[in-house]
């Protein structure tokens, strides 16, 4: 079938063909020994689209031997989860795997669905595999999710979109009838921003473009022209929700409350999910304003709370009152960059002792044992203050954040100068 899409034609069978996620699957990692062992749990795969969630489950199904069925959230309801459990109980054989149940989208399935697969997953009926957009803990009940295992896909890196380029340019039964020339990447790479199916999706479009010349040249120039006079070429499965919301919060971010007026009126009139939205602008509330202005996480929780009291189509005005101010905010992200830092001295350092003196001494023991010995109370010292270190030995002095120029965090450094001088200097 020359007209299936590329994207369907590269979909790999096996963990070996399978491109990225080597922190899931590759040699000695954890869902690889799982999948190895044969014993699978239910668990939720968390990821951005095209970095192969729904491959995986196939090729689990595949891996184990046992029956794989498949619902979509957007158009499933209750009655078809309960067809399919069904269905499930009189597929299990005496010893074998459960068949696997694939639910895509499943932050989409609402409370009463998820509550219908609850006992299935329980016993062992089926095993649940979830596949998500969305973060989990919003979007997932807290019975089901506490039933599953959640892993984390990633965008795929340059050096896996390059190995997917290749793998289709030299081994699709359409595409290497061809001589197709990739001179330039840096355009196709960057229109794919991390996703399979979008770089496989420009490829196709690239090569049907031409499809009377049997050598087909790739440049930067080339696929930046044939994208822009056909931009829905590479979006195939609706995903320019993501573009859009990507679009959206970068003009949020860059102050301009124009731009992102206009996006979040491209997401009203697209149906987009109101709630999606307010969760991405109180994201964006602690990690691009931040200490500049923490009203701004203020406002934007409220928002997010607003819309659930409100609903739809007056929350519409709640989400442009926050947009609004997000933009015309100062920005910092020095709080998102601190946890950052702090992340990595965990990484290097490893699990440090916590320093004798501050720790809890709830028992005699630990107070003959020196715990708690020391440790100075501020409020017993002049302006509630007194120097002394509270990081291991190993990392006293090193600094974790860095205030940046704007006034609401200046005041915050000034004090730091006043209390600890030459280290915030």
């Amino acid at each position: 079938m020359t007209n299936q899409p590329l994207a369907e034609r590269m979909r790999p069978k096996t963990l070996d063909d399978y491109i990225g996620q080597k922190h899931l699957v590759g040699k000695g990692a954890v869902l690889r020994k799982m999948i190895d062992a044969g014993r699978v749990p239910s668990f939720i795969l968390w990821g951005p689209p095209g970095v192969g969630k729904t491959t995986l489950a196939q090729i689990i199904a595949h891996r184990l031997e046992t029956p794989f069925y498949t619902l979509s959230a957007i158009s499933s309801g209750v009655k078809d989860v309960r067809d399919v459990i069904d269905k499930a109980k009189n597929n299990r054989f005496f010893d074998t795997s459960s068949p696997i149940l694939f639910i895509d989208e499943i932050h989409r399935f609402s409370k009463s669905q998820q509550d219908s697969l609850l006992g299935a997953v329980e016993t062992g009926v089926v095993t649940l595999i979830g596949a998500t957009t969305e973060n989990p803990s919003f979007e997932v009940i807290r019975p089901l999710l506490s039933r599953c295992q959640v892993y984390t896909l990633k965008s795929l890196d340059k050096e896996d979109l390059l190995t997917l380029l290749h793998k289709a340019i030299d081994e699709d039964r359409v595409l290497k009838e061809k001589q197709i020339i990739p001179t330039e990447t840096d355009a196709v790479l960057r229109y794919s921003g991390g996703d399979a199916r979008k770089l496989l999706n420009i490829l196709d479009l690239m090569v049907s473009s031409e499809n009377d010349n049997d050598t087909i040249e790739l440049t930067d120039a080339k696929v930046t022209e044939r994208l822009q006079e056909n931009p829905a070429a590479y979006d195939k499965d609706g995903e320019m929700h993501y573009d859009i919301i990507s679009a959206f919060i970068k003009s949020v971010r860059g102050s301009d409350p124009d731009a992102a007026m206009y996006w979040l009126a491209r997401m009203v009139a697209g149906g987009e999910d109101p709630e999606f939205i307010a969760r991405r602008l109180l994201i964006l509330a602690a990690e691009d304003i931040g200490l500049a202005n923490p009203n701004a996480l203020l406002l934007a929780n409220a928002c997010f709370d607003a819309l659930r009291k409100i609903g739809w189509p007056e929350g519409r005005i709640i989400l442009a009152e926050t947009t609004i101010y997000l933009a015309a905010s100062p920005k910092s992200n020095s709080a998102y960059k601190a946890i950052g830092v702090a992340t990595e001295y965990v990484n290097e350092t490893g699990n440090l002792p916590v320093p004798l003196h501050l720790r809890n001494a709830p028992t005699q023991l630990m107070k003959e044992l020196n715990y708690g010995k020391n440790y100075k109370y501020a409020h017993d010292y002049e302006n509630n203050f007194v120097k002394q270190d509270f990081l291991p030995p190993e990392l006293i002095g090193k600094r974790m954040w860095e205030g940046q120029s704007n006034s609401a965090e200046q005041k915050l450094i000034d004090q730091m100068k006043r209390l600890w001088g030459d280290r915030y200097i």
